[in-house]
């Protein structure tokens, strides 16, 4: 299994927006060849902290949706006027080892 892990931090107090938005998401993902699931988290001591852990069969998987247009077309649910604090975006791949 691969692991992808994306976080972001808001920069203009848009938090409750957003976290409305994935709560509202379109579902696309669900879609995508080889994908299981997906986890929005968001740690208490940072509110406008946002993680996305998607679970895949396997990287590649993850490589043909993170690549699709379908990934494009899932940010269009975005609030406008979101602003995010410069070069807090990460996204970083995980071996799944254990449970």
């Amino acid at each position: 299994m691969f692991i992808s892990i994306s976080s972001f931090v808001i920069a203009n107090d848009m938090g409750p927006e957003v976290k409305e938005a994935f709560r509202n998401r379109p579902h696309l993902v669900e879609n995508a060849a080889g994908f299981i699931k997906l986890q929005v988290l968001s740690p208490h001591e940072n509110p406008n902290e946002i993680w996305l852990m998607t679970y895949w069969t396997d990287e590649e998987s993850f490589q043909v949706w993170y690549k699709s247009h379908m990934y494009h077309d899932v940010h269009k649910g975005i609030p406008k006027g979101l602003k995010l604090v410069p070069g807090s975006v990460q996204v970083r791949g995980f071996e799944h080892v254990a449970e």
